[in-house]
């Protein structure tokens, strides 16, 4: 009897996709959502979805050992601070400088329950909307540093900021001063390793996160997206902003960018230590991290934040369901910022529920895209959106900012965007801010942005192509891989 070649693909292909819908449902325990998505790209992809899946697919695992060895001192003192503010919120003890923030104790207790993120209340915050603003504030923090300077970057460009950002740390390695580099490679991946050559040559110390290489192509899809300075462990920097030209406006395409980046000193500035210390420990290998790292606070800031993480090596969407909470919280208004918008269900129906309970939600993202298919899905959901009300903006540029305020009370700015890769896929971390008066600075800027943007309207939107409305559906299927 003959049996066609094709005959036997049709059947090695049928059973490798029902057998990796098996893993999906019964191993990786995923979603019915994301069962439904696989399913669609294994009808429609075949003998590609399982290859597909090895890549994008597949849950990442861990080693059960502890990322970041430090003293006993430090741990001991961590945790005690932890069991200490847990029992002063438990039994109504904790007291706020912003009497305007005391109402958004849970946002806080869900924080310090769920990541173990101690609210520090002595901080000062500098923001930047302006990458030339932000890069000479931090090259002179370089130039000043006396002991240690550590770096965590999801892209550094080998184009004229990070050269210059570079040698400088190079300069500095040479004059003794501990510097640490870390980078994510797929989002460096086209800076060339030759780079850094000097800088490790002068006593510098680079690593990459998640290296692309033989044997490690299943984690491609799991990105180190935090962007994290520490400076002799007191001043502290987080936000949107990568290294590069194209931060500062200097892009030939995505014209005018426009961002969001914090410096950060008081005793917030542990807690990116401590996450920007983890991530190199895990990469690098290096033994022997010393709690002189961590060492006196030099900040009369009166403002109280967290300081939290999330990614796919923890068990649950910290950053996500901190951005629920504030939104759940909201009196009056809620604004966010994000150059990208895919939201889950949980996310979107916590916006569309505000918007229903007469809330004054505010979304705003980008004129100009980086990424054309995420764009086309994040216009999907306008309508969405616009639906309940919700006011959509479109600003005349590339807005990179990850930014949201809610009552002009309480803001969150760092690494996340509002879309469903950042939620789990990626390493990110943010800083939720308890502070009125920079909450209203934070308020004054998305207005200031709004005078220059457009406000989608049910003809405007209308009015697209089938075209364009055909591929907006058509991505949106595949919306959580992207």
């Amino acid at each position: 009897m003959n049996i066609s070649f094709v005959s036997v693909a049709s059947s090695i292909i049928f059973f490798m996709n029902l057998l990796f819908i098996i893993v999906a449902i019964y191993v990786e325990r995923k979603k019915p959502m994301e069962i439904g998505m696989w399913i669609l790209i294994f009808t429609f992809l075949p003998g590609v979805g399982f290859v597909l899946y090895l890549f994008l697919g597949r849950g990442l695992r861990f080693s059960k050992k502890k990322l970041f060895k430090i003293k006993k001192e430090y741990d001991d003192e961590y945790n005690t601070r932890i069991i200490e503010q847990k029992n002063l919120l438990e039994n109504k003890e904790f007291s706020l400088e912003d009497k305007n923030s005391r109402s958004y104790y849970d946002i806080i207790e869900m924080h310090i329950n769920e990541s173990k993120s101690i609210l520090t209340n002595d901080n000062d915050i500098k923001i930047f909307i302006d990458g030339k603003d932000k890069y000479a504030c931090l090259i002179k923090d370089i130039e000043e540093a006396k002991y240690t300077i550590h770096l965590l970057y999801f892209i550094i460009k080998d184009d004229n900021i990070g050269k210059k950002i570079v040698n400088l740390l190079t300069k500095r390695a040479s004059e003794g001063i501990e510097v640490r580099l870390l980078y994510d490679h797929l989002g460096s991946y086209f800076t060339p390793d030759g780079m850094f050559k000097d800088l490790i040559h002068a006593g510098g110390k680079v690593s990459r996160f998640f290296p692309i290489k033989f044997g490690t192509y299943l984690r491609a899809n799991y990105r180190n997206h935090r962007k994290i300075v520490v400076i002799d462990g007191n001043i502290g920097y987080l936000g949107g902003m990568n290294i590069g030209d194209e931060y500062m406006g200097l892009g030939k395409k995505k014209v005018p960018w426009r961002d969001t980046h914090i410096r950060i000193t008081g005793s917030a500035v542990y807690m990116l230590q401590t996450r920007l210390m983890q991530d190199w420990y895990y990469a690098s290998n290096e033994q022997g991290i010393s709690v002189e790292l961590f060492p006196p606070v030099k900040s009369n800031g009166k403002i109280a934040m967290q300081i939290v993480s999330s990614g796919p090596d923890a068990s649950g969407q910290q950053i996500k369901r901190g951005f629920i909470k504030m939104i759940n919280c909201a009196r009056d208004s809620i604004y966010i910022q994000s150059p990208y918008f895919i939201p889950d269900e949980t996310f979107l129906e916590s916006l569309q529920i505000a918007a229903m309970s007469g809330k004054d939600v505010r979304v705003m993202i980008p004129g100009i895209p980086d990424k054309k298919m995420v764009y086309r899905v994040t216009f999907s959901y306008i309508q969405d959106l616009m639906d309940y009300g919700i006011k959509v903006y479109i600003y005349p540029g590339f807005l990179h900012s990850k930014m949201l305020v809610i009552d002009e009370e309480v803001t969150s700015i760092g690494t996340t965007n509002m879309d469903i890769r950042s939620f789990k896929l990626d390493f990110e971390v943010n800083a939720f801010i308890y502070d009125a008066g920079f909450s209203l600075n934070c308020s004054n800027i998305f207005e200031n942005d709004m005078k220059i943007c457009k406000l989608v309207t049910a003809e405007w939107y209308k009015s697209r192509s089938l075209w364009y409305k055909f591929q907006e559906g058509f991505f949106r299927l595949f919306s959580g891989l992207l």
